[in-house]
């Protein structure tokens, strides 16, 4: 696939230097356009992306279907306000809620989708039940509510106040949860598997632990999928590989492939209590989204991605694990699905760095982790060839330190 950049990186750089708010730490890169798991820059190198879009790209760069829906879509409707049905988001709550449950709301972020869940839980419970719940190391968004829910403290520095109603739980401990349970408290809400925080794996049994006290007390359980959705572990919802039901699931990333969309499903006893007025997005549902992730959902579906995401989960781990025996900067190897951890005992982002320089792109969270989130449908090539440049910089690493 080619494409003629009309302008370098650094003449892009120059434009960002002087015009956008470098909240962002970049690379020094252009990017213009992909396909597949790969993508090029500005001046023609192609990247092997074992991260493509943080995520969100679940099909990889440029899914056919999608494209093409999209490309239909523009000429008809591009946004109309939500005072008016449209085709795509009843058919789009549909195909969702048909493989899941419950009832859908819209919007367009995961941060908004927290912020629905957050309100709808505090609704549906008696007035004097606020509180929710989280877990230490947990990532839940960007915007207050979100960011408070989040029990990182670095994301907390100088925004304060936060939000009121948030205690933090230690990750895979039952007995900690029921001792911060009291009469003031409406949910519990965690990561099927912990994205941002490295990856981490729920206990045997610990997902169903918090669905019994939850049903014990009277409380609303809400599972983050922002991450885990949309065939993410090989299970069209995190929640399925567990077999345990939440009562509200909100999505992102991945659910529209790659264009701008959020959700959150209820169960239908909760969702009469979003009251008309009591929660809105403008540009949540719009016909553009909604086309989008109608085509997503039909190319996992055509194309057996659940099946082959398993299957090249499990050829990562095959690379992989054999390493934990004769490579000691490898602390811990955790994989469910096409999310994939390598935790190490050094700082993770010398190897980002590494493997950049080599044409492939991973990413380092939790200081120590190497995170890969790959489309579903990477091929067995393209893993094999990622594997074998992240293996080689590993040992390289492994002699330096």
């Amino acid at each position: 696939m080619s494409s003629t950049a009309s302008k370098s990186s650094a003449d892009v750089i120059s434009v960002f230097e002087k015009y956008v708010i470098p909240n962002y730490g970049r690379y020094p890169i252009c990017l213009t356009h992909g396909e597949g798991s790969h993508v090029w820059d500005a001046e023609g190198n192609r990247y092997l992306d074992l991260f493509p879009g943080w995520g969100c790209n679940i099909l990889g760069y440029s899914p056919p279907k999608v494209v093409q829906a999209l490309q239909e879509q523009v000429a008809q409707l591009i946004h109309v306000p939500n005072t008016w049905y449209t085709e795509s988001q009843g058919e789009f709550a549909k195909q969702i809620c048909s493989r899941s449950f419950g009832k859908a709301f819209f919007c367009n972020s995961g941060a908004e989708a927290i912020e629905g869940a957050i309100k709808l839980a505090r609704l549906h419970t008696p007035e004097e039940k606020y509180k929710i719940i989280t877990f230490q190391n947990g990532f839940h968004g960007r915007t207050l509510a979100a960011v408070t829910a989040t029990a990182q403290p670095k994301y907390h520095q100088g925004l304060g106040p936060l939000v009121a109603g948030f205690s933090y739980a230690p990750h895979n401990d039952l007995e900690a949860v029921r001792s911060m349970i009291d009469d003031e408290t409406c949910g519990i809400m965690i990561e099927p598997v912990q994205g941002e925080g490295g990856v981490n794996l729920p206990g045997e049994g610990y997902l169903q632990g918090l669905r019994d006290l939850a049903d014990e007390h009277g409380l609303v359980l809400i599972f983050d999928e922002v991450q885990t959705g949309m065939g993410r572990l090989g299970t069209w919802f995190g929640h399925q590989k567990y077999g345990v039901q939440p009562d509200i699931m909100t999505l992102a990333k991945g659910v529209a492939g790659g264009v701008a969309c959020g959700a959150f499903i209820a169960r239908d006893e909760l969702s009469p209590s979003l009251r008309p007025g009591m929660h809105a997005s403008t540009f949540g549902g719009n016909p553009l989204a909604m086309t989008a992730g109608i085509a997503t959902m039909q190319t996992i579906e055509e194309e057996n991605l659940l099946e082959h995401s398993q299957q090249m989960s499990e050829r990562f781990r095959s690379h992989f694990e054999p390493l934990l025996e004769d490579l000691p900067i490898l602390k811990e190897l955790r994989i469910a699905g096409m999310m994939i951890g390598i935790d190490l005992t050094v700082p993770a982002g010398p190897i980002v760095k590494r493997c950049l320089e080599r044409g492939l792109l991973v990413n380092a969270t939790h200081d120590t982790v190497v995170r890969l989130l790959p489309p579903l449908n990477i091929s067995a090539e393209d893993v094999d060839h990622g594997s074998e440049i992240l293996i080689e910089e590993l040992r390289s690493l492994a002699t330096e330190s």
